[in-house]
């Protein structure tokens, strides 16, 4: 499929399976999951536009690039999403953050939404949409909807663990957009978590049940 990107560091899937491991404590999972991020969003970012300013180093004044235009957004689906943020920062520290807050049907597994900020203006910066878990891809359209509907145009969307029917599903609703993939796993089942998968990632990143 155009514009979905399955990345396959080495290192990356190092860090995954770690993630995946039910022995993982807390404090190491939160770790890896913002190691894996800032893996991904290298990635991720290699297209940011760039403009040359000058700049005098100890032997002389040249011409140097630095990334162009208006920051990066990082919006991160609340709450899995916000582990996630801390690895894009580590890239670019001037970023900005929104955040959108969605839930899970228990019955339907479809998303509703709670809270949506996002940096203003948005139809201006590069806009990368995070969260652990690309499933049955509710959650992701429904973030890209509200965010298209605020007037935000550049959108990535990056996830560590996704399954081919979320895949499927946020592709075919935003054919525009970038996904990342940090690995494409084998399916869903019939409680819409990702098999093999790695759990539930809010409840391993917060330390919760």
């Amino acid at each position: 499929m155009d514009n979905v990107v399955i990345l396959e560091h080495p290192l990356l899937k190092h860090k995954i399976t770690k993630l995946r491991d039910i022995h993982t404590g807390t404090n190491e999972f939160r770790a890896l999951v913002s190691e894996i991020a800032m893996l991904e969003g290298y990635e991720a970012l290699r297209d940011l536009p760039l403009e040359d300013v000058e700049v005098e180093t100890p032997i002389e004044t040249c011409m140097s690039p630095v990334i162009a235009g208006k920051k990066l957004a990082v919006v991160p689906i609340l709450r899995a999403g916000l582990g996630m943020v801390d690895g894009i920062l580590k890239l670019v520290p001037t970023a900005k953050v929104g955040h959108i807050g969605l839930y899970r049907d228990p019955e339907t597994h479809e998303p509703h939404e709670y809270y949506c900020k996002l940096p203003s203006p948005i139809e201006l910066r590069t806009i990368v949409v995070v969260d652990p878990m690309l499933a049955t891809g509710g959650s992701g359209v429904a973030a890209v909807d509200f965010i298209k509907q605020h007037g935000g145009k550049k959108i990535k969307f990056m996830c560590i663990i996704a399954a081919p029917e979320g895949v499927k599903r946020l592709h075919e609703a935003h054919p525009d957009i970038q996904i990342y993939i940090g690995n494409l796993d084998r399916e869903l089942n019939e409680h819409a978590y990702i098999c093999p998968g790695l759990g539930d990632a809010g409840d391993r990143i917060f330390g919760t049940k």
